[in-house]
């Protein structure tokens, strides 16, 4: 039997102005033991989030994701597959989870794939999750870690730049209960948007890659976090968001929803940090986090 570990961290989109182009690694992490069994049929057990809810067979989202990976490959698609799952990142709330099982599939079927594996590249790896995911701005982040700015060019390849932020930056979840599905959030948006909010939002994006990066001082922040083409269209699927993203914003704290919701990603400063809480309510849980430098982790372990 062969056996990987795979680490996958949480990630946020978005970010406020940067629609579909930017995403920042949260240190929340899900991971995964993937092995080669052997023996034939799949089995998939799973702890923390996402228990007694997903499918524990073929149709698991990072079987799918291993399966198409050989597949992409030319491997031969294994006959036993044996996954143990131990999930941090919340389903549903705009946090990158399926974003991190597709990442975490693909690279445990390169891994243990051998020297056809070696031959799959980083640039191969990034172009399958984004082919499976629809988007760039999840998955370059839960692959590179940091600030990553991503886009299609083209011909439809994905490209990112990764860039580190402030070590100032400490982001906050503020995760409510309610779920939201991204497909929903996305069939929100109309087609077209003015175009003097475009040009706003193409202003505040370059100034939040500047605050994040260079100045995090509160008043940029705040600025920089302001956005016109998707969270107002979105906020009757997330009234409680919404109303959030604006009591926040009210009381002098950066906050944004974090890709298609309805998670809240606030960046306080020390002297904003206490306000947070008094804004929210029972229904939400409240996590400090970093910012994740690294990104996806694979790991041999040690045999015994």
């Amino acid at each position: 039997m062969t056996t990987v570990e795979i680490r996958v961290p949480a990630t946020s989109a978005n970010l406020g102005p940067g629609f579909d182009a930017l995403g920042l690694a949260l240190t929340l992490h899900d991971e995964v033991e993937a092995t080669l069994t052997g023996e034939r049929g799949v089995q998939v057990t799973v702890e923390g989030e996402g228990r007694g809810e997903v499918d524990l067979g073929e149709g698991h989202l990072i079987v799918r994701a291993m399966r198409a990976t050989f597949d992409r490959m030319g491997v031969a698609q294994p006959e036993g597959v044996r996954l143990r799952c131990r999930n941090r990142i919340p389903h549903a709330r705009g946090l990158g989870s399926s974003s991190a099982a597709v990442c975490a599939g693909i690279l445990a079927a390169r891994a243990l794939s051998g020297d056809a594996g070696a031959g799959f590249s980083d640039d191969a790896v990034f172009a399958l999750a984004t082919e499976m995911e629809g988007h760039p701005d999840n998955v370059a982040p839960c692959l590179a870690g940091g600030l990553v700015v991503a886009w299609t060019d083209h011909a439809g390849a994905p490209h990112m730049v990764k860039l580190v932020p402030d070590q100032r930056i400490r982001p906050v979840a503020v995760v409510p209960s309610a779920r939201l599905a991204t497909e929903t959030a996305r069939g929100l948006l109309p087609k077209d948007v003015p175009h003097k909010d475009a040009a706003f939002n193409a202003g505040r994006a370059a100034l939040l890659i500047a605050a994040l990066t260079l100045r995090p001082e509160p008043e940029l922040l705040l600025a920089a976090t302001e956005d016109r083409l998707h969270q107002s269209y979105r906020a009757p699927a997330m009234r409680g968001s919404a109303d959030l993203v604006e009591r926040l914003r009210a009381v002098g704290v950066p906050a944004v929803v974090s890709g298609a919701g309805p998670t809240v990603l606030a960046f306080p400063s020390p002297d904003t940090q206490d306000l947070i809480a008094p804004e929210v309510g029972n229904d939400w849980h409240i996590q400090q986090m970093d910012v994740d430098q690294v990104g996806a982790t694979v790991r041999f372990p040690e045999t015994r």
